[in-house]
C-alpha cells in the first residue's frame, strides 16, 4: 500500500507506504523518511486525511485503527471496535471524523476526533460502492437495506444529522455517486437487472434509464468531472452516454474486435532491444537515474487499417463473466473518455466527448490491468502487469521501460494530484516516477521496498 498526500503551502510532498506493521513517511522528491510509526498489529489499510495533517492505519484483524498527526509525532489516537470488528474504514471529507465499519455491516460509526464524540448510523449496506461524500465535502450518501428493501439515506456532515431518506426502486442496489458538482446521485441495480436512477439532493426522482432486459446489464458507471455526463459500461460491450439535461442517452460506443475506420489510428506495442533502462521521449517524459541495462522493451507502432484486436471468449457459465465494459474514466477536462471491454482485454479505448467518436485505440501484448488519468491534463497512464508503463496525450504514447535490476511486474498505479509524479505499485516494491516540467529538466524515477498487499 501507498498513499501520497497534496502538500500544503511551504512544504514538499510525501508518501507514505506500510511494511507490515510499520508506518513509513518519505519526502517524495528524495524517497528520505521523514516519520516512521509503529502500529499494534500488521497494517491492512493506510489513508491521508484530506488536509494531509493525519494519517490512518487500519488493522481490520484486530479491529482496531490507529491515527496519527504529522504535525505532533508525539500525538496518536487510537479506535478500537472491540466485540463488533472492523471491516472497513475511512476518513470524512473534513479531515476530522473517521467512519468505520463493523463486521457483517451491522452499523457505521463516526469518530471525532475533536470533539471525541461518536455517532452511529444504522442499517448500511453491504454493496460494491455504497457510501459516498460530495465534493464539498458538506453531505454523504449512504446505501441501506432495511426489511429486505434499499433505501439511501442523505447526512449533513457538519452534524451527522439525518436530510433526507427514500426508499429506491432497486432489487439489489449495487452502488451509489455522487455528481462532481454534488447536486445528482446516481444509483444502479444488480447486474442482473439493469436500471440507473438519478436523485437530486432533496430525494426526488428525476429519471430512471434502462437501455435492454436481458440477464447481464450494469457493469461500470462514470461521472464527467464537469458533471455533465454520465458513462455506463454495460455486459454488452458498449458505453452508454446520458446527458446532465434531459438524462437521456445521447450516443453510445461499441467496442469491435475489428477497427474498420481508417480515420481511426491504432497503436499496437511491439517489442524492441535498447541498452538504456529507458528511451528518451518526444513528449513529457520519463527517465531513470538508472546505468544503461540491455533490456527487452517495447514501443507503439501505428497499424494499418483494418485492425483485427485480440480477443476473449467469455465463459457464460460461470460468475463474472470477463466480458463488457469494466473499466470507465473521464480525463480531467472531460474532454475524453477511456474505456476496456473486459472481453477485448488488451485494448484501450479512447473517446472524443466533443465529437462524440472513437479517438484512439491502444492495443498491448498483455491484458491491461489499469488506467488512470492524470489529475491536471488529458495524460493517460496504463499498465499491463509487465515491467512498462504505458503514457498516452494528445500529443502521442510511448512505452516505458521501468528502471532497476530484474523484473518489476507493474500491478497498479496512481498519479499525485500535481500530476507530475506517478507512483507504480509492484508486488514487493514502487516505483516513483517523475515527469519532465519547465522546472525540472529531468525526470527519474527511484525505488524503494513496500509491503505485499
Amino acid at each position: 500500500m501507498i498513499r501520497e498526500n497534496e502538500p500544503e503551502a511551504g512544504e514538499g510532498p510525501r508518501q507514505a507506504s506500510c511494511v507490515q506493521y510499520r508506518l513509513v513517511v518519505r519526502d517524495v522528491t528524495t524517497l528520505q523518511i521523514l516519520q516512521l510509526y509503529t502500529c499494534l498489529d500488521q497494517i491492512q489499510h493506510i489513508e491521508w486525511s484530506a488536509d494531509s495533517l493525519f494519517i490512518l492505519c487500519a488493522m481490520y484483524r484486530r479491529g482496531i485503527v490507529q491515527v496519527w498527526s504529522l504535525e505532533q509525532p508525539e500525538w496518536h489516537c487510537k479506535i478500537d471496535e472491540g466485540s463488533a470488528g472492523l471491516v472497513a474504514s475511512c476518513w470524512s471529507p473534513d479531515g476530522r471524523h473517521i467512519l468505520n465499519t463493523t463486521e457483517f455491516h451491522l452499523r457505521i460509526t463516526v469518530w471525532s476526533l475533536c470533539t471525541k464524540s461518536v455517532s452511529y448510523i444504522k442499517y448500511p449496506k453491504a454493496c460494491q460502492q455504497g457510501l459516498t461524500f460530495t465534493r464539498d465535502g458538506r453531505y454523504l450518501a449512504l446505501a441501506e437495506r432495511r426489511d429486505c428493501r434499499d433505501y439511501v439515506s442523505i447526512f449533513v456532515c457538519s452534524d451527522w444529522q439525518l436530510l433526507r431518506h427514500f426508499d429506491t426502486d432497486t432489487q439489489d442496489l449495487t452502488g451509489i455517486e455522487w455528481a462532481p458538482n454534488g447536486c445528482v446521485l446516481a444509483a444502479w441495480d444488480t447486474c442482473l437487472e439493469y436500471k440507473v436512477l438519478l436523485y437530486s439532493l432533496d430525494g426526488r426522482l428525476l429519471s430512471a434509464y434502462c437501455a435492454y432486459e436481458w440477464s447481464l446489464g450494469i457493469k461500470s458507471v462514470a461521472w464527467s468531472p464537469s458533471s455533465q455526463f454520465l458513462a455506463i459500461g454495460s455486459y454488452d460491450g458498449k458505453v452508454r452516454l446520458l446527458n446532465h439535461v434531459t438524462w437521456k442517452m445521447i450516443t453510445e460506443f461499441g467496442h469491435p474486435a475489428a477497427i474498420n475506420n481508417p480515420k481511426t489510428v491504432v497503436y499496437k506495442e511491439a517489442e524492441k532491444i535498447s541498452q538504456l533502462g529507458l528511451g528518451h521521449l518526444s513528449f513529457p517524459p520519463l527517465r531513470a537515474m538508472a546505468g544503461a541495462l540491455s533490456t527487452s522493451e517495447s514501443k507503439y507502432e501505428i497499424a494499418s487499417g483494418p485492425v483485427s484486436l485480440q480477443t476473449l471468449k467469455p465463459v457464460a457459465d460461470r460468475a463474472n463473466p470477463r466480458m463488457g465494459v469494466g473499466m470507465l474514466a473521464f480525463s480531467s477536462d472531460s474532454y475524453f473518455l477511456a474505456s476496456r471491454n473486459d472481453n477485448v482485454p488488451n485494448a484501450v479505448w479512447i473517446w472524443d466527448i466533443q465529437k462524440l467518436k472513437l479517438f484512439v485505440v491502444l492495443e498491448h501484448m498483455s491484458p491491461v490491468r489499469s488506467f488512470q488519468w492524470d489529475p491536471r491534463q488529458p495524460r493517460l497512464a496504463i499498465c499491463t502487469g509487465g515491467s512498462k508503463v504505458y503514457l498516452w496525450s494528445p500529443a502521442g504514447c510511448v512505452s516505458v521501460q521501468v528502471p532497476g535490476e530484474g523484473d518489476f511486474p507493474v500491478l497498479g498505479l496512481c498519479w499525485h494530484l500535481s500530476g507530475d509524479s506517478l507512483a507504480l505499485l509492484g508486488k514487493d516494491h514502487f516505483c516513483l516516477c517523475f515527469l519532465e516540467t519547465k522546472e525540472r529538466g529531468t525526470a527519474y524515477g527511484q525505488r524503494d521496498g513496500m509491503p505485499r498487499t
